[in-house]
Formats: C-alpha cells, sequence, structure tokens
C-alpha cells in the first residue's frame, strides 16, 4: 500500500480549486487540438514537449530541485508520459479528434479512481462513485459507437486510445504521490517538464535524423502555443493534486473531453454526430455529479 501523503491537505475540492482544475482542462484541451495540424501526430508531439522543456528550464532555476524522495517518481512519470504521447499520436493518425479524446480521456478517471482508492487511500465519497459510473457509460456508448460505424484501422484507434487512458491514470497517480513527496509542487512539475521532452527527442531523431524536423519549421510558433498551453494546464493539475484527493482532479481534469468537442466541431471543423455529443455530454455529466453529489 502507498501512503497518500494528503495528511495537510483539504479531503474535498474548494470551488475555487473545481474552477482553476477547470481552467487547465481547457487548456489540455486547446493543445490536443494541436496535435492535429497537418504535421505527423508524434512530430508534433515532440516539438510541444521541447516547448515545455524550454520554458521550463528558467523555472526550474527559480523553483529549484525537488526533495531526493520525489526523483523516482520523476523519472517513473517521464517513462509514462513517453508512453502516452506515443499512444495518443498512434489513435490520432487511425481517427479524429472528437471520437479518440473522449475515450482516452474518460477511462482515465475512471482507473485513476480505482488505484487511489485502493492504493493510494485517498478519499471517494459515494457521489464521487455514481459520477464514475455515470462516467463510464459515456465511454462505453464511444466505444461502442467506434467499433460499429468505423473501420478496423479505426477500432485499433479505439484500443491506442484506452492504452492512452491507461497512462494518463498511471502517470497522474504517479505525479500526485511524486509532488506530494517532492516538498513543493513547483519543484516537482519544473523537474518533470525539464526532462520529459528528453526520450521524445531521442526516438524521434533516431528514427528520422535531425531533417526530420524540417516539415515542422512553418509550424514552430503554434507548437509553442501547445508547448505553453500543456506545461499550464498540467502545473496547474499537479500542484491541485497536493490540495485535493487525487481522483477528483482527475476527476474534475477530464471536463476537457467538452472542451475537446468543441474545438473538434468549431475549430476542426470535424463531424459532430448525436451519439458523439451524447457520449461527451453523459461523460461530463458523470464529471459533475463527482464534484456535486
Amino acid at each position: 500500500m502507498v501512503s497518500s501523503g494528503l495528511a495537510h491537505c483539504s479531503l474535498t475540492m474548494s470551488l475555487t480549486l473545481f474552477c482553476i482544475v477547470l481552467c487547465a482542462a481547457a487548456l489540455h484541451a486547446g493543445w490536443n487540438a494541436i496535435v492535429k495540424i497537418k504535421l505527423d501526430p508524434f512530430l508534433t508531439m515532440t516539438l510541444i514537449c521541447m516547448a515545455c522543456t524550454i520554458i521550463a528550464i528558467p523555472a526550474w532555476v527559480v523553483v529549484g530541485l525537488p526533495e531526493k524522495a520525489a526523483w523516482p517518481w520523476v523519472v517513473a512519470s517521464i517513462i509514462l508520459h513517453f508512453g502516452y504521447y506515443a499512444f495518443l499520436a498512434l489513435a490520432y493518425r487511425r481517427a479524429d479528434m472528437s471520437q479518440v479524446y473522449p475515450i482516452a480521456r474518460g477511462a482515465a478517471p475512471l482507473l485513476t479512481a480505482f488505484v487511489s482508492i485502493v492504493f493510494v487511500h485517498d478519499p471517494v465519497s459515494l457521489g464521487n462513485l455514481i459520477g464514475i459510473l455515470i462516467l463510464a457509460s459515456g465511454v462505453l456508448l464511444v466505444s461502442l459507437r467506434g467499433h460499429r460505424r468505423t473501420t478496423s484501422s479505426n477500432g485499433m484507434a479505439i484500443v491506442y486510445a484506452l492504452a492512452t487512458g491507461v497512462t494518463i491514470s498511471a502517470y497522474t497517480v504517479v505525479d500526485g504521490l511524486g509532488a506530494r513527496a517532492a516538498g513543493s509542487p513547483h519543484t516537482y512539475a519544473a523537474a518533470l517538464f525539464v526532462g520529459d521532452s528528453i526520450p521524445m527527442v531521442a526516438v524521434f531523431v533516431y528514427r528520422n535524423g535531425l531533417r526530420g524536423f524540417r516539415p515542422a519549421i512553418p509550424f514552430l510558433w503554434p507548437a509553442f502555443a501547445g508547448g505553453a498551453m500543456s506545461l499550464m494546464a498540467y502545473w496547474i493539475v499537479i500542484w491541485a493534486m497536493t490540495q485535493a484527493p487525487i481522483a477528483l482532479v482527475a476527476a474534475v481534469r477530464e471536463t476537457s473531453v467538452l472542451f475537446g468537442a468543441l474545438i473538434a466541431v468549431l475549430v476542426l471543423k470535424e463531424p459532430m454526430t448525436r451519439v458523439r455529443v451524447i457520449a461527451a455530454c453523459t461523460t461530463v455529466l458523470g464529471l459533475v455529479a463527482m464534484r456535486l453529489l
């Protein structure tokens, strides 16, 4: 069993904290939309990770290093984040954002809640459990729709999206515990973002060489913007997990599925079927129930 390290934190989420994490959810959906620019998704995410590192280095100098107890969590998180980026890129190569995003983000709080209850011992109320069940219904609806109405390649997109959800859950729990062990969530977040791009860049250069970055030159500013949004969104989440139970923060964060659906339709001009609307709304309803019941 793992100690939660939440002794000095609130066991619920205040309205202020809820709204802050909601802003993080909107930022997260925004950078995921940038992944769908006209570049290979893995290249785009490599650029976003590099941007995060560039932004995080000055912050790291200011806030300093986390305590030694946090470093195993930092290393584990970097590995898990690489798996997340890889699975998300594979999913986005096979399906559009409005299909991939709700599955990937919707599956994560289910797994995160289970792990945080069983292993971390963060408290979860009956209302939280009801919200999780409602959210699961939304995820199931998206998954079944994808299998019935898409090609086999899009079926694989669902598999990769679910794998993305598993890695999201894993790194969320790791980062929540790591931030609590670090002495300051800011030292932990800075260290994580500085190291996060290392495996991405290494794998990309190994596969494509430095010439592989040439197609990205016209998209450097959008990628930098995506990196800034990614860093701000997850930095907020890391801090929030030192103020409230991991499962609650993870759940509110997944309201990003609604922002993602809006971006997909209004900005990316992707089709939004009635079933996808119902599925996204059901998922968000579950997240709201976790907060209000």
